[in-house]
């Protein structure tokens, strides 16, 4: 439930960052999630230390909540199996588990929230979704532009980087991110999506 009231003790919302683990993938456009988790993390004054259900996280105080940001070290297609032990050992409903992805739909430096839906064809939330068994989690995603020709390897296309034109763009949106974050907690999800979505 969104809005909830912070709990003494135990973790309110799980914030996934998706992404691929490795210096190879830093800067792709699959990353988009690791990405606003780590300007989020520089921008709160935290870093992703620790290591456990098979992820880098952090538990720290956002907004007034006891939020858990983690980035799945997984691998992108099988982030279903970072997230379920998570969400069982902290007792956090799907509801209050907001997902950071990156989104092909969308022009680099657009964002889109919503409460629930569909994988979209995008691996990392399938996964999530089945090992969760439901599709009923909120999700920011955040655009990293459409391939340049209908026949270009969409596997190419999110593994490739960004350009330097483009990484200049994420900053504002990140922040928006974030923002979005803090409405979402809080309980204004209509008003996140009013003022955020592109």
């Amino acid at each position: 439930m969104f809005g909830m009231k912070a709990r003494t003790g135990g973790v309110d919302y799980i914030v996934v960052c998706l992404g691929n683990p490795g210096d190879k993938y830093t800067t792709t456009r699959h990353n988009m999630g690791f990405l606003c988790g780590d300007y989020i993390a520089d921008k709160e004054g935290f870093s992703f230390k620790k290591i456990k259900f098979k992820s880098n996280y952090e538990i720290v105080d956002f907004h007034g909540f006891k939020v858990m940001f983690m980035k799945p070290q997984t691998f992108m297609n099988s982030s279903g199996e970072a997230v379920r032990p998570a969400a069982d050992f902290y007792k956090v409903p799907a509801e209050n588990i907001i997902v950071l992805v990156d989104d092909i739909n969308l022009d680099v430096g657009q964002m889109r929230i919503r409460r629930k839906g569909s994988s979209g064809g995008h691996n990392g939330m399938k996964s999530i979704a089945e090992h969760l068994k439901t599709d009923d989690y909120p999700r920011i995603k955040l655009g990293v532009g459409k391939k340049p020709h209908p026949d270009f390897d969409l596997a190419d296309f999110v593994l490739g980087n960004f350009s330097p034109a483009d990484m200049k763009k994420l900053p504002d949106v990140f922040e928006n991110a974030s923002s979005a974050l803090a409405l979402i907690m809080k309980g204004d999800f209509d008003g996140a999506m009013c003022k955020y979505n592109s």
